[in-house]
């Protein structure tokens, strides 16, 4: 069971998985720019649990794959968080996974992902970003870790090792929405096209609207008795918006655009789970993207101009 009122927060100061550093700072900014007292405002109880730390993580000894920069560090990181994010999703709490770049969620889905399944409830996962990052170390551009955390959370393979003995628990590409997309590598769309994933684009937004696209999602997964995990990296946002990302793409979604997603996944009662991811300090103009996330954020867990009914909570009724 899931009370939205109870949040259980988690840094995760990992920054190795992107080309451009300084998203280990992502964590202290989101809390500098207020999260804490910004969600305490909407009669939320908050649980810092600090930052996640791997200092007494042993050592893994699997072959490191080919093009994953970074495999190693990256692996660390994840094998210490996906215990932490299963206790987190066990504790009732809905956990907010404070980043750091992307890879991050390579850690964080798989938590959840196996308490849900231990519920007997399907975990799905809107990936609202500017990438698909559904690369894998054979189609990777870059070889950066964080282009691929789409896919391993989808199950492909090429990183299998990545977890050590924690267990894996894959969603199915069927249960990924690609939102907000504009940005995409040659051989990764070809993938994303054979596994036939939902993929809402910026042309998609501009031509339907973000209401039409969110509420298929909602009801995709409502029809499922479904959870959903938000993976929210800013750079999805126009870069006029949030120029504190290390991958900015011009025509991202606007400021009203992202609350309104917001604002509809807080009505529907299903978001179980939330990443915040890429947030880079270093290229930020004085904190204005890291208040841009707590914003948004705010809104995700209820912040409104006029009081409005929303439905009862979806995850506590466990049903529709």
């Amino acid at each position: 069971m899931t009370d939205r009122r109870k949040v259980a927060l988690l840094g995760i100061p990992i920054d190795m998985g992107a080309s451009q550093r300084g998203t280990l700072m992502g964590p202290a900014a989101l809390r500098t720019a207020g999260i804490t007292p910004v969600l305490e405002s909407l009669s939320i109880d908050v649980l810092d649990h600090g930052d996640i730390s791997i200092a007494r993580l042993a050592p893994a000894t699997d072959a490191i794959p080919a093009k994953a920069n970074n495999y190693r560090d990256i692996q660390n990181w994840i094998r210490a968080l996906s215990p932490r994010a299963y206790d987190l999703a066990k504790s009732g709490a809905i956990p907010i996974f404070l980043g750091g770049d992307h890879s991050l969620s390579m850690g964080s889905i798989n938590g959840v992902a196996r308490y849900w399944h231990e519920q007997g409830r399907e975990l799905f996962v809107l990936w609202l970003d500017a990438h698909a990052d559904y690369n894998t170390p054979l189609t990777t551009m870059t070889a950066n870790m964080h282009g691929m955390s789409a896919a391993f959370v989808c199950g492909e393979p090429g990183l299998d090792g990545l977890l050590g003995d924690e267990p894996r628990a894959s969603i199915p590409p069927a249960h990924l929405d690609l939102f907000g997309i504009h940005s995409i590598d040659p051989l990764e769309k070809k993938l994303v096209q054979d596994r036939r994933i939902a993929i809402a684009d910026m042309r998609a937004i501009d031509e339907f609207g973000v209401a039409v696209l969110i509420h298929r999602v909602i009801e995709r997964v409502r029809a499922r008795n479904g959870v959903l995990h938000l993976s929210f990296d800013l750079d999805v946002l126009d870069p006029g918006i949030a120029p504190g990302v290390g991958t900015t793409v011009p025509g991202g979604a606007t400021y009203r655009e992202a609350h309104l997603v917001m604002e509809l996944l807080y009505d529907s009662g299903l978001v179980g789970s939330v990443d915040i991811v890429e947030l880079n300090p270093f290229l930020d103009e004085r904190g204005r993207t890291a208040r841009v996330a707590v914003e948004l954020i705010a809104s995700l867990f209820g912040q409104q101009i006029t009081d409005r009914p929303t439905p009862s909570n979806t995850l506590e009724r466990g049903g529709n």
